[in-house]
């Protein structure tokens, strides 16, 4: 039960993000430009370091949201679910591999990322702002999994809640629909 009065009809982040809408401009702002503009790191590849960070975070919510992003963005399954059991085995580049391994430092705190595993992702070609933008996308996500937990949002149990989650910010991003949520009072969402 979420702390604070959210519409239940819009679980985790987005409940949030209706919430307070003044807040919620530059968070998704920020959002789409790190997720969706212009990177030589792909979309799917930037929802898996938001999968990693929320997976590490332990926030049920966003690992799945993310988790169903970066499926529909890389077009399967495999890849986000190894990524999440074992970044070094997972079918992702050496050079994500080191990006992810950043990432999962940041979760645990910024200080933990060494000039060693800088290097190690500019040896296997890492730019300065992949690194930047993963070390960004990273601390982010630390805010947005202590953000939805920190209120104790709902979290849908239905996996096919977040199927429709990731093809919705596969087809819109992270920008707030046009036409608002009321059309999702109609499917109704199952909590835990």
């Amino acid at each position: 039960m979420p702390y604070i009065p959210l519409v239940e009809h819009l679980p985790g982040i987005t409940g949030l993000l209706e919430y307070s809408k003044d807040t919620a401009a530059p968070i998704r702002e920020l959002t789409q430009i790190l997720l969706r503009g212009p990177s030589t790191l792909t979309e799917g590849e930037r929802e898996l370091i938001a999968t990693v960070v929320s997976k590490g975070n332990e926030c049920k919510f966003c690992t799945a949201a993310h988790t169903a992003a970066a499926d529909v963005l890389l077009g399967e399954h495999e890849t986000s679910e190894k990524v999440k059991q074992d970044i070094s085995t997972a079918p992702v580049s050496e050079k994500m591999k080191a990006l992810l391994l950043i990432a999962s430092q940041v979760q645990k705190g910024g200080k933990n990322v060494t000039a060693a595993l800088i290097d190690a992702a500019k040896k296997e070609g890492a730019t300065d702002i992949e690194i930047h933008d993963t070390v960004l996308i990273a601390a982010l996500f630390c805010l947005y999994n202590r953000y939805v937990d920190g209120l104790s949002t709902i979290t849908p149990s239905d996996p096919d809640f977040y199927q429709s989650l990731g093809e919705r910010l596969f087809k819109y991003g992270y920008n707030r629909l046009p036409q608002g949520y009321d059309h999702l009072k109609k499917n109704g969402v199952e909590q835990h």
